[in-house]
């Protein structure tokens, strides 16, 4: 009898429970795979950045002056 009342009234069910430790997991998993992209993501960022002057310093040495059109 208790443990039908039990039920009823709404015990812990274990289905549930597993479920809800298996979310829990998940977004566990998905926390920890955000800062490990978004610090990918800073790293990239950076070399990108880093490249990206040296290769317009590389650009501003090989471009001649310009010289005044002809008319």
């Amino acid at each position: 009898m208790a443990k039908a009342l039990l039920g009823y009234v709404g015990g812990s069910d274990p289905r549930l429970l597993a479920e809800m430790r298996r979310l829990q997991q998940r977004v566990q998993d998905l926390e920890s795979e955000l800062v490990r992209i978004q610090t990918e993501n800073d790293a990239l960022n950076a070399a990108a950045a880093q490249q990206g002057e040296s290769l317009l310093d590389r650009i501003d040495l090989d471009v001649p002056q310009a010289e005044p059109a002809l008319t």
